[in-house]
């Protein structure tokens, strides 16, 4: 092969990966966007579920305040959505993770009305197993419906708990893991709202506790059996 066939050869080997590399540019840039569209819609959707558009006149999906606290779950700020009607607050959602799920970290919105009741929950993401832990979903079961209305006082703290660990929250047939992580999140939710709910909606940024110690890393997804208790 001469000088001219190496040089010709090499330079269509450049404008082969040249174009290859847009293309996956491209391809990466337009997938990326679509992708975070697509999660502020799910976002959207479910902060709508908890507090409905009639409850509240402001945009509940740009009216944030960022706070960390343990008891949310981990050591990183997070988001708390807050929802007002002709500028009084209504009521909050609350951006918690439940760190001890069956195979790692659960992350819930949590909807708390300014008296401290449940506006609802919602998983925004999970790797429990499916057909077990997965029914803490809307979508899988009605369980996660059961806190609605509920509250501190209903029922009263020591009975925050799956009925397994003397509760009055349901578990799941070989599951307990999971819906025992989500109830204890969500009671820690609920008190973290009673210490902090007149700051929540008054100022714009709130670190109101140190950063909890690191967590130990999330155990690999399950495959489908059933959970230890």
């Amino acid at each position: 092969m001469n000088l001219r066939q190496i040089l010709v050869t090499a330079l269509f080997l450049f404008l082969f990966a040249a174009i290859g590399t847009a293309l996956v540019a491209v391809t990466f840039d337009n997938t990326h966007e679509r992708i975070a569209a697509n999660e502020r819609e799910a976002l959207l959707r479910s902060l709508h579920e908890l507090i409905p558009p009639e409850r509240h006149d402001n945009d509940i999906f740009t009216d944030i305040i960022n706070v960390t606290d343990p008891d949310l779950g981990g050591d990183e700020p997070v988001p708390v959505y807050r929802a007002r009607k002709d500028g009084w607050p209504v009521a909050a959602v609350l951006s918690a993770v439940a760190p001890d799920g069956y195979s790692g970290a659960i992350r819930l919105l949590v909807g708390i009305n300014l008296d401290g009741t449940l506006a609802g929950v919602r998983v925004l993401s999970h790797r429990e197993t499916p057909g077990l832990g997965d029914a803490i979903e809307a979508r899988r079961s009605d369980w996660i419906l059961g806190f609605d209305g509920r509250s501190l006082n209903n029922p009263e703290q020591k009975l925050w708990a799956v009925k397994r660990d003397g509760g009055v929250f349901d578990q799941f047939t070989g599951a307990t893991i999971t819906p025992r992580a989500v109830v204890k999140a969500v009671k820690k939710s609920l008190i973290y709202f009673q210490h902090n709910r007149q700051r929540l909606f008054e100022t714009d940024s709130l670190i109101v506790a140190p950063p909890a110690a690191p967590a130990a890393a999330n155990a690999p997804a399950a495959t489908a059996q059933p959970e230890a208790h």
